[in-house]
């Protein structure tokens, strides 16, 4: 699905161990591979200058990445100095990343500084779609765990759906990316609908279970592409709880995400189900970010 990534690590993130996975990225369709360390500058002085030392280091740390590249296949490892952000939509740009692959904390997650600045800006300043892993699930795989699902990272996505404005950019940006995507990359998805038991009923449908239904086979019908395998489900109870019950049960690679109505998904004052997803999944989340205007 995705043939050019970009993996940014800050080596607390676990990600950094992709560097000896890189055979098996190429498995899952990857051609090339970008792996960037952002080194911040040293600001003890009047003056920031670059800390060369931690740059080297960071080069030197990341440089297993390039033991082991498969024939036809691209692998960079760049290090620069300066601020996060401006740097990784830089690199973004200059290996025309088509998704970038983010590390998160499981703190609580009660502001933007608490989720961390980093992803927040990047999801109001890109187009490219956002892979964010658990630090401490990458962490914890054996070499033999992290293998397979580096082989994985793009199989099986599970699609919330509502019938929404944002539910309806979700599957039209799914559909544009499986559109040109390469072996062994996405083989399946599902579009799951939860019935939020706690909306009223007489603002529900008559059969709010056949009518969720009837809407998924329509959907069903847009994701209709050769090699695609697409599965509906239509589950009652809490909104998030039932989706992540859902990627538990049916063994998915990640979830997938986008902005509301209002085309912001980090806009911390009002509370959405993905924010609520991206606080209690240990399951990969994709982010598909609003168009940049």
């Amino acid at each position: 699905m995705y043939q050019r990534i970009l993996v940014c690590t800050d080596f607390s993130d676990g990600l950094y161990r992709l560097v000896d996975f890189v055979p098996a990225l190429v498995a899952g369709g990857v051609k090339y591979i970008v792996f960037f360390n952002n080194v911040p500058l040293e600001t003890d002085r009047e003056i920031p200058r670059v800390d060369t030392e931690q740059i080297a280091s960071a080069k030197k740390q990341l440089a297993a990445a390039l033991s082991s590249v498969p024939e036809g296949v691209t692998v960079r490892v760049e290090v620069q100095s300066g601020r996060a952000i401006d740097n990784i939509l830089k690199q973004a740009d200059a290996h025309k990343a088509e998704v970038i692959v983010l590390g998160m904390p499981t703190r609580t997650l009660l502001s933007e500084k608490v989720f961390g600045s980093t992803a927040v800006e990047l999801s109001e300043r890109t187009s490219v779609p956002l892979l964010i892993l658990r630090p401490q699930l990458i962490s914890a795989y054996t070499t033999e765990e992290l293998d397979l699902r580096c082989q994985h990272l793009f199989r099986y996505f599970l699609i919330p759906y509502d019938g929404s404005e944002g539910a309806d950019y979700l599957v039209g940006q799914i559909r544009q990316q499986a559109e040109a995507r390469t072996d062994r990359a996405l083989e399946t998805c599902r579009l799951c609908w939860v019935i939020d038991e706690s909306v009223r009923r007489e603002l529900q449908a008559a059969d709010p279970v056949a009518a969720a239904q009837a809407k998924l086979e329509s959907v069903k019908a847009e994701l209709d592409l050769p090699k695609l395998s697409v599965k509906t489900e239509v589950r009652q109870g809490v909104p998030v709880e039932e989706i992540l019950k859902a990627a538990e049960i049916h063994d998915i690679s990640a979830i997938a995400v986008c902005p509301g109505s209002k085309g912001r998904f980090f806009k911390w004052s009002v509370p959405s189900m993905t924010q609520d997803i991206l606080r209690r999944s240990w399951h990969p989340v994709i982010y598909f970010p609003p168009k940049q205007r």
